[in-house]
Parts: C-alpha cells; structure tokens; sequence
C-alpha cells in the first residue's frame, strides 16, 4: 500500500530462511573464520553480509541487458585526487542528474539501495545528507539450528613468502549444515525521507532471493532459499514481540540439530507463528518459497486465511 507519492505506508517484519551446506555463510572480516555463537552453537549472519548480496546482485545485473538500470549508492568508486569515496559518488551522481545536482538528499534519492537501508554522505557541507533506511535486518542472525562447526585444512599453489618453495597451508572453519534465519523490518516512518515504493521492496525481495540461490564465491555457492515471509501490520504503531522466535526446526529419525545435512532430516514448525499472526495486529502474511513440501506445511496451520503470495515474476 502507498501514498500518493508511491512511498509505502505499510509496516511490516521480514523473516528470510535460506540454507547451507559445507559452506561459510558469513566469515568474520578479521580472521575470516564463519561467524560463531560458542554458548548456543549457532551460526551468525550479519545485517551488512545481506546488504552486500542485494547491492552485489542489482549490480550484476546492471551488467546485463535490462530495461531498467538499478542505481546502486554504496559501491566501488575510483575516486580522483582527495576525497572520500561518497565524495566521488556523489560527483558521479551530479554528473548524471544534472538538474538536480545541487539536492544531495534527492541526488541519493535517485539509488535504490539509498531508498532502501538509507545512506550518509559527507562530500561537502552544502551536501551532507543522513537518512535513515527504512529497511533494516538484525545485527546478527543465528541459525534456527545448533552447528558443530568442522575446520577445513587448504593449501595453496602460491608461495606464502619468497623463502618458501611451496604454497601456503589454511585452515577454516565450515559449516557442514545450517538453516539461517534472517529478520527484518520495514518501517513507513523512515521510508518517508527516503521514498521507498512498493515496486523497491517487491525488487528487494526477489533480489534477496536470487543472490543467495545464485552466489557463486567458493564459500557461499552451495546456498538455497527457502521461504520468504513478510508479516504486514494493520497499525504501523502496532508491533509483535520476537516474531524472530516463530519459526522452529522437528528434526526427523531422532537426529540432534547438528547431525542435520538437507531438508530430508527434518520440517519446519510453524505453530507458533500461526498462534502469533492470528492477532489482530496482522493485516496478513505475504510469503514466497520455490518448495511445495514448505508451502503445503505453512498454509496447514491455524491462520491459513491470513496467508497470501507475494507477487512474484511470471
């Protein structure tokens, strides 16, 4: 639902699961060693990791023939002389629309991921601009299911070091199996400075979900979506406490959560989400998955009626 300038006027919470086999869902920057919880055993993915798979995509896609270019903010920019890297992009920017190249907030205005997760730029003081994204995920998102992470031993065909006369020995840690769950929210509030639209969040949804089925990086490449709900609010006062807690694993044939390998070795539990969305706090839940065993156990439940699909590509 919009206004009548196109910005959404809805809130709602995301939830995103999606799956991982042998891979590492989100190393750590420092160490490159897969994001841990050691006291619940669950496997971490950052806020920052799911941006990077939307803009990475929107941005591989610019790439190709489209109809429509994506207009991506945060992204690699060669910048000349001194100067930040928002300070060039924002040149960029300028260049390209002219007409309105002395309105940093509208100049932003202009990059989906702007509209979307919001943006800082500092370039001069006459263009410092600081919105504030209306669509936000979780600092760190912890796997649905405990993981026994297993360290993986690599070498390497490049000397380490001019003395060594054989290529380098890692090790890493990889995660044999985890479903992540990822929790978002959409607030009308902030999309007002920024003029988020439907059309930008029906774009983000579909591109959250084909990054991550179609990453392509050693450590991400064997990943799969799997659900994607968005729970709408009939109040954007109006707030759920830990919809992030409503989504549960049965693991099958008595195995633990971490002797999980594949969707074979278990089901998800929707009861409690099912209790949760019949308040009538709820507008309704839109979802999408590619699954029909997934799609035929989630309108099972309690609060079917309240269940619609999201719009999706033909």
């Amino acid at each position: 639902m919009s206004d009548a300038n196109g910005t959404i006027q809805e809130k709602s919470e995301i939830l995103f699961l999606y799956d991982s086999i042998y891979s590492i869902p989100n190393g750590d920057p420092f160490t490159g060693e897969q994001r841990y919880d050691e006291e619940t055993k669950k496997v971490l993915v950052s806020d920052v990791r799911i941006k990077r798979f939307i803009r990475d995509f929107l941005l591989a896609e610019n790439e190709m023939e489209n109809e429509k270019e994506h207009e991506i903010y945060v992204k690699s920019v060669e910048a000349e002389g001194e100067g930040s890297s928002s300070a060039a992009r924002v040149e960029q920017l300028q260049e390209k629309y002219e007409e309105i190249s002395d309105d940093g907030e509208a100049l932003l205005q202009k990059c989906v991921d702007v509209r979307l997760f919001g943006a800082v730029s500092t370039a001069t003081e006459e263009m410092s601009v600081n919105l504030t994204g209306p669509v936000q995920f979780a600092l760190l998102n912890p796997s649905l299911n405990k993981v026994n992470l297993r360290m993986h031993q690599n070498t390497s065909v490049f000397k380490s070091d001019v003395s060594k006369q054989r290529g380098a020995i890692g090790t890493t840690s990889v995660v044999p199996y985890g479903v992540l769950q990822v929790h978002g929210w959409v607030n009308p509030f902030s999309a007002r400075h920024t003029g988020l639209s439907d059309e930008d969040l029906t774009l983000m949804f579909r591109t959250l979900w084909d990054s991550v089925n179609n990453a392509n990086t050693r450590s991400k490449s064997n990943q799969s979506s799997l659900l994607l709900l968005q729970i709408v609010y009939d109040d954007p006062r109006d707030k759920l406490y830990r919809v992030d807690d409503y989504v549960d694993l049965d693991p099958k044939d008595g195995k633990k959560e971490e002797q999980l390998r594949g969707p074979a070795d278990f089901s998800f539990d929707f009861s409690r989400l099912h209790e949760a969305v019949q308040d009538e706090k709820v507008e309704e839940v839109r979802y999408h998955t590619a699954l029909d065993e997934v799609k035929d156990n989630l309108l099972s439940g309690a609060a079917s009626e309240k269940f619609t699909p999201i719009e999706w590509r033909a």
